[in-house]
């Protein structure tokens, strides 16, 4: 229960549980400093991503390379921040996607109900059948590899999960009075979706939202890793992890760095998402 006034609004309250989560707090603190980071550290460094120095190759952390350098003599400290740029722009692009299509899909398909719920959700069973896995090689073989195609991918059956959560929500507000009033009233169905019954489901929303980021965050890192994704020589941190793979017994900080960065962001991300869940839960709210 919240130890909040009762006076409070229900953002007011859900912000206030959400900031008393130290798991939720910690998480977006780390994650604000992430992304100010990807922003600021790559303008800061005086090496390029790309930047090869071949008589300073696998050199270990120091004042001069803060990451060590790779097999190419590349500044991993400049290479682990834009990697941090990709993962986070293909994370919260391809979850904001997810969200403007999968909500219109589920909400819609919750509202319209009876056969029209019936053939949109069957639509939905088909393409998440679908292995995910063939979808980004066809992709790859028609388009080439990169990150159009890793969205894409990503976004053909990524929205089916958020579609499903919006029409749960949406099936069970639509049973209230007040949905019934505005028919009565003459309301439009968008009018009545768009004001009264998405609002409502915005706290489910968002905690999926947020712990779709990080799905999206690890299947780019993946496919990077298996060639499929991101190509060299841009500073991917799946790309990076494939690169230092082979040579991890040697020169460990190559591995290190961008693994740490991803498994942080990930548990971050997750942390938050568990905490916003609970914070937007209005059955938690005195």
């Amino acid at each position: 229960m919240s130890n909040y006034p009762t006076g409070y609004s229900y953002w007011q309250d859900a912000f206030a549980r959400f900031w008393q989560n130290k798991a939720g707090r910690f998480s977006a603190q780390f994650l604000i400093i992430l992304t100010l980071c990807a922003a600021i550290a790559p303008m800061l460094s005086p090496y390029s991503f790309n930047e090869i120095h071949l008589d300073l190759k696998n050199m270990p952390p120091s004042m001069q390379f803060w990451f060590g350098t790779d097999e190419l003599g590349r500044d991993l400290f400049t290479r682990v921040w834009w990697g941090a740029r990709i993962s986070l722009f293909i994370g919260v692009t391809a979850a904001s996607i997810d969200v403007a299509f999968g909500v219109l899909w589920g909400a819609i398909s919750a509202y319209a109900g009876g056969r029209t719920d019936e053939w949109m959700m069957r639509i939905c069973d088909i393409l998440y059948s679908i292995p995910y896995l063939l979808v980004v090689i066809l992709l790859t073989v028609i388009r080439g590899s990169g990150i159009g195609t890793i969205l894409i991918a990503m976004t053909l059956t990524g929205w089916i999960n958020m579609a499903r959560i919006s029409r749960g929500q949406v099936l069970q507000l639509k049973q209230n009075d007040y949905v019934a009033a505005a028919q009565i009233m003459g309301a439009s169905a968008w009018r009545i979706l768009l004001r009264h019954l998405l609002p409502n489901a915005i706290g489910s929303i968002v905690a999926t939202l947020t712990l779709t980021i990080p799905t999206a965050i690890f299947t780019e890192a993946f496919l990077s890793f298996l060639g499929l994704g991101v190509q060299a020589p841009a500073a991917s941190w799946g790309v990076m992890v494939n690169d230092a793979l082979g040579a991890m017994r040697y020169y460990p900080w190559r591995l290190l760095f961008p693994a740490a960065m991803i498994t942080l962001t990930i548990l971050c991300f997750n942390l938050m998402g568990n905490a916003l869940r609970d914070a937007l839960d209005p059955r938690l709210r005195r």
